[in-house]
């Protein structure tokens, strides 16, 4: 079966939607600031995506366009700014920045309560002893795909390639909170193959197009595919997809699977940070 991630992204913005006209209603609207440094037209169209789904849901946004050799204190001192504004409630800076911004700087000059992205330390350190807050918005995402689907975690065999903080490293953390078995795999993984056999769920995430082939995967495992690779005839995954497809029980497509869920689940954890601060301040 494919895991239609359109189809689940909608469904829960409907109910993003509700929340938020809710909060309309008592005179509050979240709202979500973009800093993007540079131009790189896969981040701008992102951008792009992310003010049209707030405007979809009545949600407020700002966007800042930086040019690429402002200097991080500028940067830095703009992120503090926002942090004081009150009808802002989450702040996303772009990522990758030019080199030379310190990327660990800029993400820590974020308030953690509107770090909306969950990559904070604070907010890392949350997710990994289980404590509530943010969750990542991809691995969030792919968390709600498995439940839509009601594919059973506990006690199944997930193995997870790639490590990145992004993706790779939350997605195994959260697979583990719901009590499944987890291995993240990575270049330096000997007898990749045979791991890859014996898992129930696969969670691909290491950016080389069509990379998981079908004599990789055992009968029946459930993949998600989370790579978005552009070659010559368009946008792949990082899974062989068509012949994969022919040994699964459920498989996720590239585009229209994971990268729906992204988006959404970051206007999710900008709404949970607008109640929250309206919340605290009475």
């Amino acid at each position: 079966m494919i895991i239609d991630g359109k189809l689940v992204s909608e469904k829960i913005r409907t109910e993003i939607s509700k929340r938020v006209q809710k909060l309309q209603s008592q005179n509050i609207v979240p709202g979500l600031a973009v800093i993007i440094v540079g131009d790189n037209p896969a981040s701008q169209s992102y951008v792009r995506s992310k003010q049209r789904t707030c405007e979809k849901l009545g949600m407020y946004s700002e966007q800042y366009d930086l040019d690429a050799d402002v200097s991080e204190s500028e940067l830095l001192t703009l992120i503090e700014k926002l942090n004081n504004t009150e009808k802002l409630h989450g702040i996303l800076v772009q990522l990758p920045l030019p080199k030379h911004i310190d990327e660990s700087r800029v993400i820590e000059a974020i308030d953690p309560r509107k770090d909306v992205d969950c990559f904070h330390p604070l907010n890392v350190g949350k997710l990994t002893t289980g404590v509530e807050g943010f969750k990542p918005c991809t691995p969030a995402g792919i968390i709600e795909l498995l439940a839509y689907y009601e594919i059973e975690l506990e006690g199944k065999e997930a193995v997870v390639l790639g490590r990145s903080n992004i993706v790779g490293k939350p997605i195994a953390l959260m697979l583990l909170e719901k009590n499944a078995t987890v291995t993240i795999c990575h270049s330096r993984t000997k007898n990749l193959e045979t791991i890859l056999k014996r898992a129930d769920i696969i969670v691909a995430a290491i950016g080389k197009p069509h990379f998981l082939k079908a004599d990789m995967v055992k009968e029946g495992a459930v993949i998600i595919d989370v790579g978005i690779n552009r070659i010559e005839t368009g946008l792949v995954g990082d899974v062989a997809f068509e012949p994969v497809q022919q040994k699964t029980s459920y498989i996720t497509p590239v585009p229209g699977g994971v990268g729906p869920m992204t988006i959404t689940m970051l206007m999710k954890n900008t709404l949970e940070a607008c109640e929250k601060i309206a919340f605290d301040a009475k």
